[in-house]
């Protein structure tokens, strides 16, 4: 398997769309807007890192980071997702890679820290944490995660861009 990570293009777009669409069709926990919430964080300039896993010219997999605020005022934190990864290609490392690939772009970027909300499982392997300081309201905390480059975890309450209400 031969998987090469890179920025996203004009020409992904639609192909991100799709590949968001699909690989969300059957999740759990979803509201099934993932693509919406991507297309609107473009839209709107909070598309930080988009990035897309290609293999033989297909793209399998993409990722976006977003800017978050934080209550208290913190600044430098991004959320990472939607992540998705194309279901017949789930399980290989292409989300791993994806992940790894977005988080030192952040950090090359100077960034403080990200957070994101998926299973602590999966997400404690990149070094993210649940932190009681830092919460998302209306989740439980255990799925809300943070990582931070400088040590420290900022209290507060996050928010994300509204793109992520994105309905169509």
């Amino acid at each position: 398997m031969n998987i090469i990570i890179r920025d996203e293009q004009p020409e992904d777009i639609e192909n991100i769309k799709k590949l968001t669409q699909t690989a969300f069709l059957n999740a759990e926990h979803t509201s099934h807007t993932e693509q919406f919430i991507v297309n609107s964080l473009r839209k709107h300039g909070q598309l930080t890192i988009s990035l897309v896993a290609v293999e033989n010219g297909e793209i399998v997999g993409h990722v976006a980071i977003s800017p978050v605020s934080i209550s208290t005022g913190a600044t430098g934190w991004y959320g990472l997702g939607p992540i998705s990864v194309c279901p017949t290609k789930q399980g290989l490392g292409i989300g791993s890679k994806l992940i790894q690939t977005a988080l030192e772009k952040l950090k090359q970027l100077g960034a403080n820290g990200c957070v994101l909300l998926g299973d602590p499982n999966y997400y404690h392997h990149f070094g993210f944490r649940t932190s009681l300081e830092l919460t998302l309201p209306d989740v439980p905390s255990e799925y809300f995660q943070a990582l931070s480059f400088n040590g420290e975890i900022p209290q507060g309450v996050v928010r994300y861009h509204e793109a992520f209400n994105a309905t169509m």
